[in-house]
């Protein structure tokens, strides 16, 4: 048993030296989805702290971000939250795209399938009330029609 704790343990401090790359992309306010659709700032500030660590460049990384192998499932998570939807990137998107994808956030808040229940952990600000989530549905509704409505000229 001592000699299982021991190569656990010497495993767990060799994949240390294995970090995730911590650096974001760089802004580009100008494609920026709270720029581009100029969301009111109380609007702005619900969307940017629960949905920007993982859905654009702007991500803050916790502590935990420095311990693999927590950091590597942290580092894939956000990968796939920036393909899914980068908010940051949202003006290169094709209108058609910008719609589907406003579509999909009125799902998925509606739902309360985001933020995820595990982004919560370490994240407690990011918890959003039944107020805010009803906020962000119209607001996204809003969006979306706006963005069909430009469609069609």
């Amino acid at each position: 048993m001592k000699k299982v704790l021991v190569v656990l343990l010497v495993a767990f401090i060799m994949i240390q030296f294995f970090p995730i790359d911590k650096t974001n992309p760089t802004p580009t306010p100008g494609m920026d989805f709270l720029t581009i659709k100029k969301t009111p700032p109380e609007i702005a500030k619900i969307i940017s702290t629960s949905c920007y660590d993982c859905h654009s460049n702007e991500t803050k990384y916790p502590w935990y971000s420095n311990i693999a192998p927590a950091s590597w499932f942290l580092k894939n998570h956000i990968n796939e939250g920036r393909k899914h939807l980068n908010f940051s990137t949202f003006a290169t998107y094709e209108p058609k795209r910008q719609a589907h994808k406003l579509e999909e956030c009125i799902e998925t808040v509606e739902k309360k399938e985001m933020p995820l229940e595990s982004y919560y952990l370490g994240h407690q600000d990011a918890k959003l009330t039944d107020e805010q989530r009803k906020i962000l549905v119209e607001y996204f509704k809003k969006m979306k029609e706006d963005t069909e409505r430009a469609m069609v000229f």
